[in-house]
């Protein structure tokens, strides 16, 4: 008899002791509340490229929010909508994204943020070669793209490193 009340008392003493506050599950918080996460990852690339340039670039700060959607409109991959109702607001066109290659969502991302974070205006002059001179080109423009692995560097360097105004003919 006594074995059954010592039992109960513990199972009961369990279920006290399991619920109690001292249980509280702890939240990670998330480097990017207010983005899409697949788009957290190119967030993240902005930052550190940012960073290795000696920029301090803290998106979350800023309140930069990320999001894939359908985006009505031929040719158009990616919004920024800054200042208008929703300020500080990246779009990713969601059928661009399910197609789009790594380097080619970074590309689109990064313009994106140009537009957001670094508030750059579209920029549609050429190299001598044809080729698009900056990253934030409209793709309305006479250049040709040439974002790749090989001259990722040039672009990411021209995007974070522009001066309004001024463009180095030796990059």
């Amino acid at each position: 008899m006594y074995t059954n009340k010592f039992f109960i008392w513990v199972a009961f003493m369990g279920f006290f002791f399991s619920c109690s506050e001292h249980d509280e599950v702890e939240t990670i918080p998330v480097k990017f509340p207010g983005v899409d996460p697949e788009l957290r990852e190119y967030f993240q690339r902005f930052e550190d490229e940012a960073a290795a340039r000696g920029l301090p670039v803290d998106l979350t700060v800023s309140a930069i929010t990320g999001t894939i959607l359908k985006i009505d409109g031929e040719h158009v991959l990616g919004r920024c909508s800054f200042p208008r109702a929703q300020p500080n607001q990246v779009i990713i066109d969601q059928s661009f994204w399910m197609l789009g290659t790594d380097l080619f969502r970074e590309f689109v991302v990064f313009h994106e943020l140009g537009h957001c974070y670094l508030f750059r205006p579209h920029l549609e002059d050429r190299l001598s070669n044809g080729a698009c001179a900056s990253i934030m080109r409209s793709g309305n423009g006479p250049c040709l793209d040439n974002y790749s692995q090989r001259t990722r560097r040039f672009y990411i360097d021209e995007l974070l490193d522009h001066q309004p105004g001024v463009l180095s003919a030796s990059r």
